[in-house]
C-alpha cells in the first residue's frame, strides 16, 4: 500500500531538479500513507513528475523501489495497491515471451511487464486486486490514471491553474506551489444529503474522484500549445453490466454454496500474501466471521484478529467477536474505548478525511486500525458482503415499506403524510406514552414521533427509487440549506447509469455498490487504516466474487426476513450459527449522546450562529433549530448535524492551512 502522485506542467518552465522537488514535497504529505521508503522521477523535456511514497508490503528490497521503469524504458509507474494474482500473471508472462527478465519480484515489476506485452487495457482485464495508478508512456507521450473495477483505492486529479495534477488524496495536490482550490458549493449539497462527496466531484471545483474501473488518458501531444486538455475518463469494467448478465438458475443450492466457498478461499488465500506481518479486523457479524474463518482454515498459525468494543449499550460488538474468535481459535485482541479516547480522534479527521466526510463510524474505523498496526501491516476486513449478498436493512424495509404503501395514489400518501407531520413528535412521543399500556409490544418503538415523521417523509413519494433516495438521504433538500447551490447530477439521479434489473431490491444493491460502497464504505477503511500506515484488504471485494455474486438469484440473499442467506450457509461451515445469528448492528458510536453531553461545548462553538453567518455557506437558521431540538431530546438529528459538524471542522482545518 502506497501513495502516489504527480503534475504535468505544460509551461516546461521548470527545471528537473525543480520538478523533482516539487513533486517530492507532494510525495511527503502522503507518508502516512508510505512510511518506509520514497521517490520521485521527473522529465523536465515535457513537464511531467511522479513521486511515491511506499509501504513496503512486497519485495521488501531495493528493487520494489518506486517510481518504476519498464525494462525497455517506455514506460514509468507509481503504483498504490496490490495485485493478488502477479504470480501467475508473471508465470504467463514467462511463458509467452522467453526474453522477459526480472529486478525483483515485487507486483509493480510485473504491472509493467504485462503492459509492455499485451498494451494496457488487456494487461488490467487480467489483474485481480486493488490498485490506483499512474503510468507515463514516454513514448507515445500519454499519462494513463487507473482505479481498481470497486474503487478500493482513492484517485484524485484536475487541471489546477493550468497544470494537471493528481493523487491519492487531495493533500498532495494542495501541496503544489500553483494550487488554488477554491470550495464547490454545490459538493456542499451533495454532501449533505449522502455524507461523503460522490464521485466524479470533489469538495473542489475542477478537481474531481476517478471513478472506478476507469482509465484516464492524457496525451500530451494534444496540449502542447498549452491549452487544457479535458482527458475523459474510460470504463474497461462495468458494474452495470455485471449486474445485467442475469442469474444462475441452473445450479442447485448446495453446488452454489460450495461454488462460493471455493471462491472465497481463494480470494482470502490470495489476499494473505505478504512479506510483513498480517492478521484481520473481526466484529463478530457474518462478513468479517466468514473472512477469517476462512483465514484460519487456511492458515498454520493462529490468526491475529482485532476488535474495537464501547461500555455503551447497544453499540458494542467486541463481545460477540470475543466469542468467534475463541472458536476459531485466533490470536485475539480487543480494546474497550472510552467516550474520551473516541473523542480525541475526531480533531485529526479533518486531515484523515481531507475532504468533509461524516460517516461516524470513521471514528472506531481508525480506532481499530491504529490497534492492529501495534501488531501487523497488513489487515483483512469483511467489508462488501451487505451490498452484494443483501445485508442492509433497507432491503427489508424498503420492500416492506412499497409493499404496503404502493398500492396507494400518491394524493392520499402525502394527505397521510401531512396528517402526521401536523402533530409534533413531541406530542407523539406524549401520546404513545399514555397509551403504552394498551398498546401490543409489536408497535411500541422508541422515540415514536421522530420515526413517525421519517415516516411521513417517505409517504409522498411517487415511486420505489425515490424511496431508496429518501431512504439513503440525510438532508432531503440541501440546496435549501448551502446557499447559492445546486445538486448535480449523481449515479443515483442518472437513470441511464442504473443497471435494467426486475426487482426493486436489487436495484437498491446495485445502486448502492456503485455509490455507497465506493464513496462511502471504502473511503472510509482507505483513510482510516492508512492514516495509521495499515493496509486493509478486502477479500469479498475480488472481482470473480462480485460477478458471482450478481450471477445469484435474489432468493439465495433474502430468505426467512434475514439477509445474506448464501454467505451464511458458508459461515455455518465453519461457525456455529448460533455465535453468528442475531439482529444487525452497525459499527457507530453514540454520537447523539455525545453531541448533547460532553462534546457539546465543540458543537456549539462549530454551530455558532454569527459564525455560520460570516462563513457564508450556510443558512443558520435551520441548523440552529435542528440543534435546538436535538439538545431538548425532541428530536434526533444526529446525522444531520454530524454533516454540518464535519463540514465546519473540515473548514477550519482547511482555513488553518
Amino acid at each position: 500500500m502506497c501513495g502516489i502522485t504527480g503534475a504535468v506542467d505544460l509551461r516546461f518552465r521548470t527545471s528537473e531538479i525543480e520538478l523533482n522537488a516539487i513533486v517530492r514535497r507532494m510525495a511527503d504529505t502522503l507518508i502516512h500513507r508510505g512510511p518506509d521508503d520514497g521517490g520521485t522521477w521527473a522529465d523536465a523535456n515535457v513537464g511531467v513528475a511522479l513521486g511515491h511514497r511506499r509501504l513496503s508490503i512486497l519485495d521488501l528490497s531495493p528493487e520494489g523501489h518506486q517510481p518504476m521503469r519498464s525494462a525497455s524504458g517506455r514506460f514509468v509507474i507509481v503504483f498504490n495497491g496490490e495485485i493478488y494474482n502477479y504470480k501467475i500473471i508473471r508465470a504467463e508472462l514467462e511463458k509467452e515471451h522467453a526474453s522477459v527478465t526480472w529486478r525483483g519480484h515485487s507486483d509493480t515489476e510485473v504491472i509493467l511487464a504485462a503492459v509492455q506485452h499485451w498494451g494496457l487495457v488487456v494487461a488490467v482485464a487480467k489483474f485481480v486486486g486493488m490498485f490506483a495508478f499512474a503510468l507515463w508512456d514516454r513514448e507515445l507521450r500519454v499519462l494513463y490514471l487507473v482505479r481498481d473495477r470497486l474503487g478500493e483505492k482513492p484517485l484524485y486529479y484536475g487541471w489546477v491553474n493550468g497544470v494537471f495534477l493528481f493523487g491519492s488524496e487531495l493533500k498532495a495536490l494542495r501541496a503544489h506551489p500553483r494550487w488554488q482550490g477554491e470550495i464547490d458549493r454545490n459538493a456542499i449539497a451533495l454532501f449533505l444529503r449522502h455524507n461523503y462527496i460522490p464521485a466524479p466531484y470533489s469538495i473542489y471545483q475542477d478537481v474531481y474522484k476517478l471513478k472506478p474501473g476507469a482509465i484516464l488518458s492524457l496525451c500530451l501531444d494534444e496540449s502542447q500549445s498549452g491549452s487544457k486538455n479535458e482527458p475523459q475518463p474510460v470504463s474497461y469494467w462495468s458494474a452495470k453490466e455485471v449486474a445485467e448478465r442475469g442469474v444462475l438458475e441452473s445450479f442447485s443450492e448446495m453446488e452454489l454454496v460450495e461454488r462460493l466457498d471455493h471462491l472465497l478461499r481463494e480470494a482470502v488465500a490470495g489476499q494473505m500474501v505478504a512479506d510483513v506481518p498480517l492478521g484481520a479486523f473481526l466484529s463478530g457479524g457474518v462478513d468479517s466471521s466468514t473472512i477469517v474463518a476462512l483465514m484460519q482454515v487456511q492458515s498454520t498459525r493462529p490468526v491475529k484478529t482485532f476488535s474495537i468494543g464501547f461500555r455503551e449499550a447497544g453499540y458494542d460488538e467486541a463481545v460477540y467477536a470475543k466469542a468467534v474468535a475463541r472458536h476459531l481459535g485466533t490470536e485475539h485482541t480487543e480494546l474497550y474505548v472510552s467516550p474520551d479516547e473516541a473523542m480525541a480522534v475526531i480533531p485529526r479527521l479533518p486531515t484523515l478525511y481531507d475532504e468533509p466526510f461524516s460517516d461516524s463510524s470513521q471514528i472506531p474505523t481508525f480506532l481499530v486500525s491504529q490497534l492492529a498496526r501495534r501488531h501487523v501491516t497488513v489487515s483483512l476486513s469483511g467489508d462488501g458482503g451487505d451490498e452484494l449478498f443483501g445485508g442492509y436493512n433497507r432491503y427489508f424495509w424498503g420492500r416492506r415499506i412499497w409493499r404496503n404503501i404502493g398500492w396507494m395514489p400518491c394524493w392520499l400518501r402525502s394527505a397521510v403524510a401531512r396528517g402526521l407531520e401536523s402533530v409534533s413528535p413531541h406530542s407523539w412521543d406524549r401520546l404513545f406514552n399514555m397509551a403504552g399500556p394498551f398498546l401490543p409490544n409489536g408497535i411500541k418503538q422508541g422515540a415514536p414521533g421522530d420515526k413517525l415523521h421519517k415516516l411521513a417523509e417517505i409517504l409522498a413519494v411517487d415511486g420505489p427509487e425515490t424511496m431508496y433516495q429518501k431512504l439513503v438521504s440525510h438532508w432531503n433538500v440541501p440546496t435549501r440549506l448551502v446557499l447559492d447551490s445546486m445538486e448535480p447530477p449523481t449515479c443515483l439521479t442518472d437513470r441511464s447509469q442504473w443497471a435494467r434489473l426486475p426487482d426493486f431490491t436489487q436495484r437498491m444493491m446495485f445502486l448502492d455498490m456503485i455509490s455507497y460502497l465506493p464513496d462511502d464504505i471504502l473511503a472510509k477503511v482507505d483513510r482510516a487504516s492508512m492514516g495509521a500506515s495499515l493496509e486493509s484488504r478486502i477479500p469479498l471485494l475480488d472481482h470473480r466474487i462480485v460477478e458471482f455474486a450478481w450471477q445469484v438469484p435474489l432468493s439465495m440473499k433474502l430468505r426467512h426476513n434475514g439477509g445474506k442467506w448464501l454467505l451464511r450457509q458458508v459461515l455455518y461451515k465453519y461457525v456455529p450459527r448460533e455465535l453468528i445469528d442475531r439482529p444487525k448492528m452497525g459499527f457507530g458510536v453514540p454520537i447523539d449522546k455525545w453531541l448533547r453531553g460532553p462534546m457539546r461545548d465543540w458543537a456549539e462553538a462549530l454551530l455558532d450562529e454569527r459564525r455560520l453567518h460570516d462563513e457564508g455557506f450556510f443558512d443558520p437558521k435551520q441548523i440552529r433549530e435542528k440543534w435546538t431540538e436535538h439538545l431538548s431530546g425532541e428530536r434526533n438529528w444526529q446525522y444531520y448535524l454530524w454533516d454540518v459538524l464535519m463540514f465546519q471542522a473540515w473548514l477550519t482545518a482547511h482555513q488553518k492551512n
